[in-house]
């Protein structure tokens, strides 16, 4: 009597191989989520920077041709229309910015803010839509 020769192999990966992989993925996507965030942040500010010299841009051809030296434009947030006196200069901007109305005049700053900006929302603009850069005070 002969028995039959069993040549089943196990194929699988043990539990440790398995943890192993785990944790290298969970590693990875800690490092990846932050990077991402900053990828998205420094898109919005790159948007609002270039929205802010489009309403400049606009409220200075309006001072212009007008003769005043305030102007007020009402801003959709869901789709960044622009209206009011503006419209004919610039008719879009970006979405999402919290303002409703947006009031620009000649050589006085304005604030765009957007809950994606980590700086709090708020960003200032001078009257050339250019950012303005915080100062700090020299320390006495």
């Amino acid at each position: 009597m002969t028995l039959p020769i069993q040549n089943k192999k196990k194929r699988g990966f043990t539990l440790v191989e398995i943890m192993i992989v785990v944790v290298i993925i969970g590693l990875l996507a800690a490092m990846a989520i932050p990077a991402f965030q900053r990828v998205r942040e420094n898109a919005v500010e790159s948007s609002m920077e270039n929205d802010a010299r489009q309403l400049a841009t606009a409220a200075n051809q309006y001072f212009l041709e007008n003769g005043v030296t305030t102007v007020t434009a009402t801003y959709d947030s869901t789709n960044g229309a622009i209206t009011g006196d503006l419209v004919d200069y610039v008719k879009q901007i970006g979405t999402g910015y919290t303002q409703g109305n947006i009031t620009l005049q000649t050589d006085v700053d304005f604030k765009l803010a957007h809950p994606l900006v980590d700086s709090g929302g708020d960003v200032t603009f001078n009257s050339e839509g250019q950012k303005e850069v915080a100062s700090s005070a020299p320390a006495t």
